[in-house]
């Protein structure tokens, strides 16, 4: 009896020492064919005895997903376009615990996989699965319930441009599985295809940034037919997906598309609706932008409820800016505007053409983020800092956009511009967050002092890269500026080296940056502005400019810049912020008001919500450009850090200015978000005086200027003596009177 209870106990020990741990995998469909554009069902039933505070999940797709908990729409839109690195996947992590309910409960995910490679998106080649979440025992394994859902098809020609990884959707309501979502219409068995490491799929990184905000189902604000076509108008600019309900035969082709589908003089997205017999409804999940959708109807389809859903970056437009002036009012709105069109999985140049992470574009739109949104957007910039970085190539060379598929081609002077004052910096100092330094450190400097090479006199060699690109338009001195833009890089890495604490490279930039600084001048200066040896166009305006930013250029020259700058009009929109910028930093404040009134009041008049990539539309912009491109919107920030005057003294607005140059302009008003708080700050000007008002937010303080060309002559509450230009005060919120 004691040998059978032994043996017993043996073969039980041995038994659980063999069970296999669980485990999540990659599945798919066994039927699964990798195709683009291929879109996938899976679905699980599970058992919960008791609901828990917190059931977190990690869910990585290649290259969306949409998840139900019960029949609820739990993630509209997860996934983020492939790769935090050339190899490697992002990864979700979903809260499920307040979608649960005791007893039987359905998990049911749709996937698209996009299949191809774009100028956003690193195809893996794999439409698969990967679920995990330890609260609930849940896991991706051949237990789940997957299947290809063969009502999504190809559209028929024309087809997205080449850039874009997404497809058009075609859904064919004939084929549609009904209630999958909610019963076990779905009998195929998922298949694995690897571990959670595995190559294609490789490390699972996690998602940098939120979830994308949903705006729910809206109607739309007016409609009107032309035709067969139903034209429905948005509020403004947005990226949507569209909505619509009919009573229809079958086999009727609804067509679906924005009215910027052909965007920057390119096929874009677009969407098509084959449909069943009867009353039906239908939602095409790849998202679209414009300002109008257009619904192409056959005739014999009677058209019930039509209806947008808005989704985008989950951040708040929380920043405003007013004055007394309506254009500039209008300006900074429409720059708000642009930009958050043009964030969703990176930073994007428009919304339409490319959805891409060029990072010319971002170093301006990172710039404006601080003053228009609140602080989730931060997170944006630094993913893509990362991104930036983590995709360097063997050479130490840097490029964009990524993520890459099918464009891998070096803009040098993007690159400069992106690792500089204006990029990596900027996000570091007005966000306060340096986290990201010793992660990118190592790799910057490889490319600043590796790739870059300097001359005998410590002049930068201009590099052409894949493409030598300083901007869009005529006379553009690229050699020039590629000393501006390499000094600003310097200047970002002199202070990165200290937030590491390498002192000996601390040396190293100073002394390539003194260097630099002397031989600019006199190498570059011909008594009437700067320019190269080699370069015979008109007078750069863009070179003035960097020469002034970069502090190459002695302050006695400013008169000569000034000049050249109220008469020169070469750079692009998205060069035009930095020629009005030093038109701010020279003094020169009402010029810079005046040139921004007549570049942009073009865009300004437009009944488009959103800023063009170029100066004109069509043939008036470059290429064709788009009509919604947040490199244009450099106004706004220069409107809250100039005009207004407030300006980051410590990293986060830790310590901060407020040193307004209103120029002719009689009331201002702006407020925005930090870390610590909302900073708001109030001028009005009359015969009589101004009276100014600034809130500074608890854990802060801040040194208030009087405005440009007045004084202070009182502080309301404050008896001590007052200080007539300058006053540094705790926080609180503080009148100021004067004249």
């Amino acid at each position: 009896m004691k040998y059978s209870f032994f043996t017993l106990l043996v073969f039980l020990l041995l038994s659980v020492h063999t069970l296999p741990a669980q485990t999540p995998y990659w599945i798919t469909a066994e039927r699964n064919q990798n195709a683009k554009n291929t879109w996938i069902t899976f679905r699980k039933n599970i058992t919960v005895s008791n609901t828990p505070q917190q059931a977190v999940a990690r869910i990585a797709v290649d290259s969306k997903y949409w998840l139900w908990i019960n029949g609820d729409l739990v993630v509209f839109e997860g996934g983020l376009k492939r790769g935090p690195s050339p190899n490697d996947t992002y990864i979700d992590e979903v809260d499920l615990a307040p979608h649960l309910r005791q007893g039987e409960n359905t998990v049911a995910l749709l996937m698209w996989h996009f299949g191809q490679d774009g100028f956003s998106h690193k195809n893996s080649g794999r439409a698969a699965l990967f679920f995990d979440c330890e609260a609930l025992n849940l896991y991706s394994d051949e237990s789940w319930n997957a299947d290809i859902y063969e009502a999504y098809e190809n559209t028929t020609a024309p087809y997205p441009n080449f850039r874009l990884p997404e497809s058009n959707i075609r859904f064919d309501a004939r084929r549609e599985i009904k209630d999958w979502i909610t019963s076990n219409s779905i009998n195929r068995h998922a298949r694995i295809i690897g571990k959670e490491d595995d190559a294609p799929f490789n490390k699972l990184v996690s998602r940098p940034i939120p979830l994308f905000k949903d705006f729910g189902l809206k109607p739309y604000l007016a409609t009107r037919k032309s035709g067969d076509t139903i034209i429905c108008s948005l509020p403004y600019n947005a990226q949507i997906t569209p909505y619509l309900k009919v009573n229809a035969p079958e086999g009727k082709t609804i067509e679906m598309m924005a009215d910027n589908y052909f965007g920057g003089s390119e096929n874009n997205l677009r969407a098509e609706y084959i449909t069943k017999n009867g009353v039906q409804e239908y939602e095409s999940l790849g998202w679209i932008n414009g300002h109008e959708i257009y619904y192409i109807v056959p005739a014999d389809v009677e058209v019930l409820d039509l209806q947008f859903r808005e989704t985008g970056y989950d951040t708040e437009l929380s920043g405003s800016f007013k004055c007394n002036d309506p254009f500039y009012n209008k300006l900074w709105e429409k720059s708000a505007r642009t930009l958050y069109i043009t964030m969703r999985d990176t930073y994007m140049d428009c919304p339409d053409r490319e959805r891409a992470q060029w990072w010319g574009d971002e170093v301006n739109e990172l710039g404006e983020a601080f003053y228009a949104l609140d602080t989730k957007s931060h997170k944006l910039a630094y993913k893509g800092i990362l991104e930036l970085m983590n995709w360097q190539r063997p050479d130490g060379t840097i490029y964009s956009p990524i993520p890459e598929g099918n464009w891998p081609v070096e803009l040098p002077l993007q690159m400069l511009a992106s690792v500089g004052y204006y990029g990596f910096y900027t996000q570091y100092f007005f966000s306060g967050d340096p986290t990201f330094v010793p992660l990118i450190y190592d790799r910057l400097k490889i490319y600043l002092h590796d790739v870059w090479k300097t001359d005998r006199n410590g002049l930068v060699i201009h590099r052409p890269g894949d493409w030598d690109w300083g901007d869009w338009g005529e006379n553009v001195d690229n050699t020039a500026l590629a000393q501006c833009w390499y000094y600003l890089a310097l200047q970002a890495h002199l202070e990165f080296a200290g937030i590491v604490e390498v002192l000996d490279d601390e040396y190293m930039i100073r002394d390539k940056m003194s260097r630099l600084k002397k031989a600019f001048h006199k190498s570059y200066w011909t008594g009437n502005g700067y320019r190269s040896a080699d370069y015979t166009g008109a007078t750069d305006d863009r070179t003035q400019a960097m020469a002034v930013l970069s502090g190459l250029a002695p302050k006695e020259v400013y008169p000569k810049i000034a000049k050249i700058l109220l008469n020169e009009h070469h750079a692009s929109p998205y060069m035009e912020k930095y020629v009005l910028e030093a038109l701010f930093v020279m003094g020169y404040e009402q010029q810079a008001l005046d040139r921004m009134k007549k570049r942009f009041q073009k865009m300004v008049d437009s009944p488009h919500t959103t800023l063009w990539e170029g100066w004109g539309i069509g043939a008036e912009g470059y290429g064709g450009g788009t009509i919604n491109h947040a490199w244009s919107g450099g106004g706004l920030t220069l409107l809250s850090q100039y005009v207004c005057g407030i300006a980051p003294l410590q990293p986060g607005f830790k310590k901060f200015k407020v040193q307004p140059t209103p120029g002719k302009l009689t009331e201002l008003n702006t407020s925005f978000d930090t870390h610590y708080g909302t900073i708001t700050f109030d001028y009005k000007k009359s015969r009589s005086g101004f009276i100014m008002t600034v809130t500074v937010p608890e854990g802060t303080e801040a040194e208030i200027f009087a405005p440009k060309g007045q004084s202070f002559s009182s502080l309301e509450g404050h008896t001590g003596r007052i200080d007539r230009k300058k006053m540094t005060v705790l926080p609180g919120t503080y009148v100021f009177r004067g004249r």
